[in-house]
């Protein structure tokens, strides 16, 4: 592809400002629905964006390799490089993990970015060596797969008693692996079982490879508006299974990454990246879309230094609930939340708006990064 997808830099600044927003409250007993995650079953707005995150990684992915393959780099180096980049990857998740305290007992070793990384991988292979019915396979082979595991295995929960099946919290199989190779390094909310766990982190690498095969679709030679009517299409077909799935299968959960959850979760970032698509690569009218590319321009800058926002916002608001003030011992946070408190607004607005300030703040480095042409890649 000669030019970049502006759909696809879009679609990753609005994934991003929603990560931004979803993660960075003033006050977390105080949040609306939509901005927290679903408290077990069932799916919010905030559970959109780990999934859509592992969805543009495919696309990426495809992209990528695409372009260096015709530039007549071979695969083994080809794969050689993406495996250096998911390491460092998992890297630097594990050291933002290790931040404040670098305390080695109690790192928690799974995560977001860790698991981005393990997702890419084990994908890179799947991606380079098979064609797009292939990787499709694998997907759908890795869905099933971890549908026979939790459905068939049994296996003892925190408390020793054995279940069949069990999808509640810290009794799934994955859970249970989990504690058997990481116990006193998983999240510290739970301690017995893990978002990110090793288990879940099959039918995450199905989503990453859907996100492929969209890649391959999209690099075609076909006309962009049947490319998005494509996307549309597909995207519904994928939310009609996903709830499928959820009533015949295994419930709708992102701490599990269910088969119903990775299905829906793609089949909803398919009709965003459909939106995007039409509005910024197949708008039939280029006077509108050269508008449309200058409105969308505050998500391309995110977009263009996605990994890098994602982390720094990571270590800031660690820091920032770390570092202390004065002798009262106020955290950095506290500070910078105090004169949103005193306006005396609904604590939920309150700790909205500090969400918001926070993820302007985030926002104006990612425009300063833009206008000097930083793009900060590993």
């Amino acid at each position: 592809m000669k030019q970049r997808l502006l759909s696809l830099d879009a679609f990753r600044g609005f994934t991003i400002a929603a990560m931004l927003l979803v993660n960075n409250p003033g006050d977390w007993g105080h949040l609306y629905g939509p901005l927290a995650h679903a408290p077990w079953h069932g799916w919010t707005f905030t559970d959109w964006i780990f999934p859509f995150f592992v969805f543009i990684s495919g696309i990426s992915m495809t992209i990528s390799l695409g372009a260096r393959a015709q530039a007549g780099d071979a695969k083994l180096q080809l794969l050689r490089q993406t495996a250096r980049r998911a390491l460092t990857i998992i890297a630097i998740g594990l050291l933002l993990n290790l931040i404040p305290g670098f305390n080695f007992s109690e790192l928690r070793i799974p995560g977001v970015l860790q698991r981005l990384g393990l997702c890419a991988l084990l994908a890179a292979p799947i991606v380079l060596w098979f064609s797009w019915r292939g990787q499709l396979a694998w997907a759908l082979g890795l869905l099933v797969a971890y549908s026979l595991i939790q459905c068939l295995v049994p296996v003892p929960d925190v408390h020793g008693v054995w279940h069949l099946a069990s999808f509640q919290p810290g009794e799934d199989v994955g859970a249970w692996l989990d504690r058997a190779l990481m116990d006193g390094h998983l999240w510290r909310n739970s301690k017995t079982w893990d978002p990110e766990g090793l288990l879940s982190t099959l039918p995450a690498v199905a989503s990453l490879l859907f996100g492929a095969v969209v890649g391959r679709g999209l690099l075609a030679r076909r006309d962009a508006m049947e490319k998005t009517v494509w996307l549309m299409l597909a995207g519904l077909a994928c939310l009609w299974v996903g709830q499928l799935l959820d009533a015949w299968l295994m419930p709708i959960n992102k701490s599990l990454w269910t088969p119903s959850y990775a299905v829906a979760m793609t089949g909803w970032a398919l009709l965003l990246l459909a939106v995007f698509y039409w509005l910024l690569d197949a708008m039939p009218l280029p006077r509108w879309r050269a508008r449309l590319a200058i409105a969308a321009r505050p998500l391309l800058m995110l977009g263009m230094n996605a990994l890098f926002i994602f982390a720094l916002s990571g270590l800031i608001a660690k820091l920032m609930a770390t570092l202390k003030i004065g002798a009262a011992g106020l955290s950095l946070k506290g500070w910078a939340y105090a004169p949103i408190q005193a306006l005396e607004w609904r604590p939920v607005n309150a700790s909205l708006l500090y969400a918001l300030c926070f993820t302007a703040a985030l926002w104006v480095i990612a425009w300063l990064l833009w206008r000097r042409r930083i793009f900060i890649k590993v």
